[in-house]
């Protein structure tokens, strides 16, 4: 088995965690390559230890069957580009806070490897979201897990936008921004400005206002065929758009197109594991004994 390592950062008090990753592989007859900044840190902290492993960098080799990331939410998110080429299912291992995406956590992971290298687990295909326009909006790395904001870039007046579904018209959202999100991103943004969760195998797609100046403004979940379209304005000259993780200023003269994607991203979901246990302890449902 060949298993791809990515993290962002490394810091620390990850160090415990690919201690433990080296030392359950190297019983397992696994090979691991790991992300070329995490080898890099590795290398300087492990020394002899991690010196023969391989690295990747822009992308993975063909024949690697699992990629691991390693981190938080975020760094599940940065490691989906890797995915997409070869369809590499991802599995996260935990090292942040909340954690909907990098499920397997510290108390339980020689178990979760061991399932891993088992195959003792499902594969769901998370749908994402394509940006069609502007095509080079990300440097041509258009697709998201999560959501597609638009926000205001100052602390000033709102933004104005106009939204279009399939061409037709919907609102003009006066608010601070918007959040087109995916089931995936249904308890990432969304959730935290009120939008609905939803089940990450449903369809749909979830327009979320932020902020709306008019209160009667909710969110409403769209089919996932919809065609979206975005026209901002606002007293300022720029907006900002975000992608996931990645963001940058756009002129308001910039009109925002995004869809369904034609491709979706496979995560690995361990037997045992389920989306109502995970929002029972990520949420802290029940938490208050009169529940």
């Amino acid at each position: 088995m060949k298993i791809a390592i990515f993290g962002n950062k490394l810091k620390d008090s990850h160090l415990p965690i690919y201690q433990r990753i080296l030392s359950f592989f190297s019983q397992n007859n696994t090979e691991l390559i790991f992300s070329k900044s995490v080898k890099g840190s590795l290398d300087k902290k492990f020394g002899t230890a991690i010196k023969n492993y391989k690295s990747f960098d822009k992308q993975i080799e063909p024949d690697v069957d699992l990629l691991i990331s390693i981190g938080g939410d975020g760094t599940f998110l940065s490691t989906v580009a890797y995915s997409l080429a070869n369809n590499t299912p991802i599995a996260g291992i935990n090292c942040g806070r909340l954690g909907f995406l990098a499920a397997i956590s510290n108390e339980n992971l020689e178990q979760a490897l061991h399932q891993l290298i088992n195959g003792e687990y499902k594969i769901e295909n998370r749908s994402l979201l394509e940006v069609t326009s502007p095509k080079d909006l990300f440097n041509g790395n258009n697709y998201a897990l999560n959501e597609l904001t638009v926000h205001k870039l100052d602390n000033s007046s709102m933004i104005q936008i106009e939204t279009y579904i399939n061409d037709e018209f919907l609102a003009n959202y006066w608010a601070d921004g918007l959040i087109i999100g995916t089931p995936t991103g249904s308890t990432a943004y969304s959730l935290s400005v009120g939008g609905p969760i939803i089940m990450p195998d449903l369809s749909g797609l979830i327009i979320t206002p932020i902020a709306p100046h008019n209160l009667t403004v909710r969110p409403i979940v769209v089919p996932d065929d919809a065609h979206i379209l975005l026209k901002i304005s606002g007293r300022g000259s720029k907006y900002m758009a975000s992608f996931d993780h990645r963001s940058t200023p756009l002129d308001f003269s910039k009109t925002i197109e995004v869809k369904k994607a034609p491709v979706s991203v496979p995560v690995v979901k361990l037997d045992g594991q389920s989306f109502y246990s995970t929002l029972r302890n990520k949420l802290m449902w029940g938490i208050d004994r009169r529940n």
